[in-house]
């Protein structure tokens, strides 16, 4: 049942990212790790969820994370349903390797503060945000 039945909602834009190494196991815990930690912080239900998108370092070649997440485990609600989609990060000198980016497209509460979510080394691509959470 959504809880903001009788609030308004708003499309917000929530975003994350998580570092790992190239393998199918550590792509699958840390994409299952941010994702849980991101819907938990922001009270993200499934029903509320535009769709996913990620993006990874071309160095991550194990795993696709839109199937970790699918695939991967338990990350506190039902993903099944959600539209999900993965891209492949531009190359930029001196960006950070073994980076996976998440962008959640979801309806929340109007007056909800996103709190986005960067661990495992993500939070050096947003330090401002990763000192607030």
């Amino acid at each position: 049942m959504n809880l903001f039945f009788n609030q308004k909602l708003k499309l917000f834009g929530i975003r994350g990212a998580t570092g790992c190494e190239n393998t199918k196991e550590s792509i699958a815990k840390n994409v299952i790790e941010m994702c849980s930690e991101l819907f938990s912080k922001n009270k993200v239900l499934p029903e509320n969820i535009v769709s996913i998108q990620f993006t990874s370092t071309n160095d991550l070649t194990a795993m696709n994370p839109a199937a970790a997440l699918r695939r991967g485990g338990n990350c506190g609600i039902d993903v099944s349903n959600v539209p999900l989609f993965c891209s492949q990060e531009p190359e930029i000198e001196d960006s950070p390797e073994k980076m996976i980016r998440i962008l959640v497209t979801a309806y929340l509460a109007s007056n909800s503060k996103v709190k986005p979510v960067y661990i495992n080394g993500g939070e050096k691509l947003r330090p401002d945000f990763a000192k607030k959470n």
